[in-house]
Order: C-alpha cells, then sequence, then structure tokens
C-alpha cells in the first residue's frame, strides 16, 4: 500500500518541480545506450523498494537505515575504479573509515547480525547498488537531474500502480497528509541527491548523504523508542569526523 501510494505522488511531485524549472528534455536524450541505462535504473529501483520496505516491515527502523550505508562501500569502490575524475583519495579515504565503522557496528560474534528479510535487501542492494551509481553518472553527464527524475519516478508510478493497485484503493484518508508530507521530502531530496552526483561527484556525495541513515537511526531511538546500540552510536561519530575531515580539511 505505502509503496503503491508513493510512486505516484512522486511523480506528481516531481512533475511540478519540473514545470516550475522547465529542464529541457530532448530526443538526444534517448540516444545511444541511454534508454537502455534507464530502463536497467528503473528496474533495479523497483525491485530495490520492493526488498527496502518488505525488509523494514521486519526489522526496526535504525537496524535498516544503517545496514544501508555498508554499501556504500562498493559504490565508493567501484566509482573510483572506472571514474577519473572520482579519484579524490582525500575524500575517498574517510568515506571508506565511514562506511567501514557501519560495517564493524553490525558485526557481533564473528558474523553479521541481521533478520532474513534484511539478508535479501542487503545482498541485493550490495550488488546493485554500485550498478545504479555507475548508470546514474552515465546518465546524469546527459540528463538533467530534475528531468531524469520525472521520468523515472513516471515509470516506477506506472509499475507500482499495476502491482499494487488492489491495495492502494484501501488507503486510510487520515494517513494520506502523512504519505503527503513524507513523499514532498523524498522527491526533493531525489532530485538534490542527483545535483550531488553531477556537481559533486559520486564518492563525495555518497560520503555526505552516509550521515542521513544515521540520523534516522538517532531519530529511531528518540522517537519510537528503539533500543540503542553502543557501537553504532560510535559508528555516528566516525562518520560525522569523516564528513566533516572531506568538508573542510580535505576539498
Amino acid at each position: 500500500m505505502y509503496t503503491g501510494v508513493s510512486m505516484p505522488l512522486i511523480f506528481g511531485i516531481t512533475s511540478i518541480i519540473f514545470l516550475l524549472f522547465r529542464p529541457p528534455i530532448t530526443s538526444e536524450l534517448f540516444s545511444g545506450y541511454l534508454p537502455l541505462f534507464l530502463i536497467i535504473s528503473v528496474v533495479g529501483t523497483a525491485i530495490t523498494n520492493i526488498f527496502f520496505y518488505r525488509a523494514l516491515d521486519g526489522d526496526s527502523l535504525g537496524e535498516i537505515e544503517t545496514i544501508s550505508l555498508i554499501n556504500a562501500i562498493p559504490v565508493l569502490i567501484v566509482s573510483s575504479i572506472l571514474f577519473v575524475d572520482e579519484r579524490n583519495f582525500s575524500i575517498l579515504i574517510p568515506a571508506l573509515v565511514a562506511s567501514s565503522a557501519v560495517i564493524w557496528a553490525h558485526w557481533q560474534r564473528h558474523h553479521f547480525r541481521m533478520v532474513r528479510g534484511t539478508w535479501l535487501f542487503f545482498l541485493w542492494y550490495f550488488i546493485y547498488a554500485p550498478v545504479s551509481a555507475i548508470l546514474s553518472k552515465e546518465l546524469l553527464s546527459v540528463w538533467n537531474p530534475i528531468a531524469l527524475e520525472l521520468v523515472r519516478s513516471g515509470v516506477l508510478a506506472l509499475i507500482f500502480t499495476i502491482l499494487f493497485w488492489q491495495q492502494v484503493r484501501r488507503v486510510p484518508r487520515n494517513v494520506f497528509l502523512f504519505l503527503l508530507a513524507t513523499n514532498t521530502l523524498t522527491s526533493i531530496s531525489w532530485i538534490l541527491y542527483y545535483y550531488g552526483y553531477q556537481r559533486l561527484g559520486v564518492v563525495y556525495t555518497v560520503l555526505l548523504f552516509s550521515l542521513q541513515p544515521l540520523l534516522v537511526y538517532a531519530a529511531s531511538i528518540l522517537y519510537l523508542k528503539e533500543k540503542p546500540h553502543r557501537k553504532k552510536s560510535i559508528a555516528f561519530g566516525i562518520v560525522l569526523v569523516s564528513i566533516a575531515y572531506a568538508q573542510f580539511l580535505a576539498r
């Protein structure tokens, strides 16, 4: 129900942003390998959303958000190998330190501690995350971030409406405003994330956004009363220091 409603809302909100800024959409954006990259990106995002929310349904919010940071490591490594402009070691090293701190926070008794649904999300995203980063960087070399998100969200809205139409019809009215607020912020954040890829590069953007899951982890403790973990709190501090270093000393 949540994803079935959210995707059309994201498309609608992105459409409003698109009409405000009116970035160009030309035939050149669909030439060469770009349509294939776009299709793979959309299908991969659809699968990721399904795995993410199924994992969230059976696990805590703080756990899912901090685990999503682990996948930053293959993104950072692959991006720095494939793209010359991403090989800034003064940013790559603190980014890897920040991501490694999150892995350490989840390593308990010689294994990762995760429930089954979370494992499925982690394994899929660990493989797909670097692919998604490569596709996005290639697409954004031509596409405007707003235009790209408009097309992606439009196709995703169609996919999720078809998949979950019966559930969408049963959405309670009293939660619609919460869905509208959540997906307004989601739409804006994705556009800003793509601008980060385009203007700052993959490595630096991933480092900055690595703060987001840990902020969610902190909020889950304060507002949802989830149990805090000492190692995750230390990882939070390491991420903060890594971002501060890259922001003020490395650049």
